[in-house]
C-alpha cells in the first residue's frame, strides 16, 4: 500500500491553542505518526491565536458548509517544529473573538458552539469525501467537537471516501444541543428535525439509531454511531465507558459497538518531561544518577517553606480541584497523612469550597502542607521531580498523564484502579514486589480509607531504601513515549483503509 494519509481533526492543538490534554495529544501523536512515515495533516479552527502564530496561505475559498451561511476559506501552513502540515478553517464570524476555544471571557459557553464545531466537522467530512486535493485514507476525529464528521461522511458519500475513526478523550463532554440551534440561523425554534436539516443532515439521521439523545442532538453520539471505528485513550477506559458508572448515558451504544471499539494508551512528551534535561529543575538526574533527585526535594521544600526532613516523604499532587480527581477522598484524610509522618504539596484550582478547605489545612500546618492555587508550569515540573510520592485518587481517569510523568521522574504514584491509571501503574503488593515489577500503589474503591491505607503502605516502604529504589528504577525504566501508541494507530489505520 502507498503512504498512509490521515487527516487529524481537532478543536485544539499545542502550542497554538490549549485548554487541556486534547491539545497535547493533537501535538504529540501526529508528530509520532509522521516519524513512522504517515502523511498526517491537522485540521483546526482559525482562532486568533492560530492565525497569529502561523504563516498561512489560502488553498481553498468559498466553501459553503451550511445552506445560506457565510462561506469559509481553507488555509494551510506548517505546525511549529516543522513536522506536520496544518489546515486552518478561516471564518472570522465563527472563530475570531476574545476568549477561549469553547468559552467566552466570563467562562460561559459560546452560544453558537453548535455551528462552530459543526463547521469543523463538515470541513473534516469534505476532506474525508475526497473533495479536496489531499485525500486521506482515514479521518481521525477527536471528541465531540468533530463528532458530526462521520455522520456527514455517511450521508454524503463519495466513491472513494475515507474511513472515519472517532476517539473519545473524555466521554463526560458530549456536545448536546437543542432547538436553540435554529435561532443561530435566524429562524424560530420549531422542531429538532428542522435543526438537523439546517445543519445539512437528513431527517432520517435524527433518531435513536443516529444523532438523537433525549430529544436533543448529541455530536458525540453521532460520532460514536456513524464512525467506522472507535477508540478511547486507554484499554481500561474502553471497558469503563461500557458501564453505567462511566458511560454517561452512552454505555448502551458503546456496548453495542464493542467489536469496533479499542483502547490505545496515550503517550507523553518525553522531550518536555525528562529529568536528565528538564530546565526547570534545581538538579538534573537520571536512573544512573538517582541520588541527585534528592536535591530537587530539598529545593522544593525550601521554595515552599516546608520543613527539611529526609525521614518524611513528600507527597505531590497537580490537579483540577474537582470531584472527578478524587479530592473528596483526599481532603478528609489530610490530617491523618500528616500524622503518619508525611508532607503534602498541591498545585491546582477549581471548586472554591475545596480550595478553601485546602488553604485552611495549609494555614494550620505551614511547615508540612503547601497549597498553590492556579497553574505554574515550572512548579509542576519541580513537584514531579521533588516529590517522593504522587497522588492521583481519581474517581475516573480516561488516561492520565501525571502518573506517567511521575514514574519517569522516579516519583512513586498512588492511584485508584480506573482507566489509564489501571493500565500504567503496577501495584506494590507482595507478589509484585517479589517479581520485581511493582511501580506504585493502587487502591480499588472510591473510599478515603483505602486511599489512606495506600499512603500508610507507601510511607512504610519509603523508609526501606532498597525497596524504594527498586520501585523508582522500575518506573523510570517504563517506556511511555508516543512511539508504541503511534504504532498501534498505524496498524489500525491500515486495517481500516484496507477494509
Amino acid at each position: 500500500m502507498s503512504t498512509l494519509r490521515v487527516l487529524f481533526a481537532t478543536s485544539e492543538v499545542y502550542p497554538l491553542s490549549k485548554t487541556g490534554g486534547l491539545a497535547d495529544v493533537s501535538y504529540s501523536l501526529p508528530r509520532a505518526l509522521a516519524a513512522q512515515g504517515v502523511d498526517v495533516r491537522l485540521l483546526i479552527p482559525g482562532y486568533p491565536a492560530v492565525l497569529d502564530q502561523l504563516l498561512l496561505i489560502e488553498v481553498y475559498e468559498n466553501i459553503l458548509v451550511f445552506p445560506n451561511s457565510t462561506p469559509v476559506r481553507i488555509l494551510a501552513g506548517i505546525m511549529p517544529g516543522g513536522v506536520n502540515p496544518v489546515y486552518v478553517i478561516d471564518c472570522p464570524s465563527l472563530y475570531v473573538r476574545d476568549g477561549g476555544p469553547y468559552l467566552d471571557e466570563q467562562g460561559n459557553e459560546w452560544p453558537d458552539n453548535a455551528l462552530r464545531f459543526a463547521a469543523l466537522s463538515k470541513v473534516a467530512a469534505l476532506f474525508g469525501n475526497h473533495v479536496f486535493l489531499f485525500k486521506p485514507h482515514v479521518v481521525h476525529c477527536n471528541d465531540w467537537q468533530t463528532g458530526l464528521a462521520p455522520a456527514y461522511m455517511n450521508y454524503h458519500p463519495s466513491l472513494s471516501r475515507a474511513k472515519s475513526l472517532m476517539s473519545v478523550h473524555n466521554i463526560a463532554y458530549q456536545g448536546v444541543f437543542g432547538l436553540e440551534v435554529a435561532e443561530l440561523f435566524g429562524l424560530p425554534p420549531t422542531n429538532m428535525q428542522r435543526v438537523v436539516q439546517l445543519l445539512g443532515l437528513p431527517l432520517e439521521s435524527f433518531g435513536v439509531e443516529g444523532l438523537e439523545y433525549h430529544s436533543k442532538l448529541s455530536f458525540l453520539k453521532a460520532g460514536l454511531h456513524y464512525a467506522d471505528w472507535l477508540t478511547t485513550v486507554s484499554p481500561t477506559y474502553a471497558k469503563d465507558v461500557q458501564t453505567a458508572a462511566f458511560g454517561y448515558g452512552l454505555q448502551g451504544l458503546l456496548t453495542a459497538r464493542q467489536s469496533s471499539l479499542s483502547g490505545i494508551l496515550n503517550g507523553i512528551d518525553t522531550e518536555a518531561w525528562d529529568p536528565k534535561t528538564d530546565s526547570h529543575l534545581a538538579k538534573n538526574y537520571s536512573i544512573e544518577h538517582l541520588p541527585a533527585k534528592g536535591e530537587n526535594t530539598k529545593a522544593l521544600r525550601a521554595k515552599l517553606g516546608l520543613e527539611q526532613s529526609s525521614r518524611k516523604p513528600l507527597l505531590g499532587m497537580i490537579t483540577r480541584l474537582t470531584y472527578q480527581k478524587g479530592l473528596d477522598l483526599l481532603v478528609p484524610v489530610i490530617p491523618d497523612i500528616i500524622q503518619a509522618g508525611a508532607q503534602l504539596v498541591l498545585l491546582g484550582s477549581g471548586d472554591k469550597e475545596l480550595e478553601s478547605r485546602l488553604l485552611q489545612y495549609a494555614k494550620l500546618s505551614p511547615s508540612q502542607i503547601s497549597v498553590n492555587l492556579g497553574y505554574n508550569e515550572a512548579l509542576a515540573h519541580q513537584i514531579e521531580a521533588g516529590a517522593d510520592i504522587f497522588l492521583m485518587p481519581s474517581l475516573f481517569e480516561p488516561c492520565g498523564l501525571n502518573q506517567m510523568y511521575s514514574m519517569r521522574y522516579g516519583t512513586i504514584p498512588i492511584v485508584r484502579r480506573t482507566g489509564g491509571l489501571a493500565d500504567t501503574v503496577i501495584d506494590a503488593h507482595p507478589a509484585n514486589l517479589e517479581k520485581g515489577i511493582a511501580t506504585g500503589f493502587v487502591f480499588e474503591e472510591e473510599d478515603a480509607h483505602q486511599l489512606l491505607e495506600c499512603v500508610y503502605q507507601a510511607v512504610t516502604l519509603f523508609r526501606n531504601r532498597e525497596i524504594w529504589r527498586t520501585l523508582q528504577i522500575n518506573g523510570m525504566s517504563r517506556d511511555f513515549s508516543w512511539q508504541s501508541s503511534a504504532k498501534e494507530y498505524c496498524a489500525l489505520y491500515r486495517r481500516l483503509s484496507q477494509s
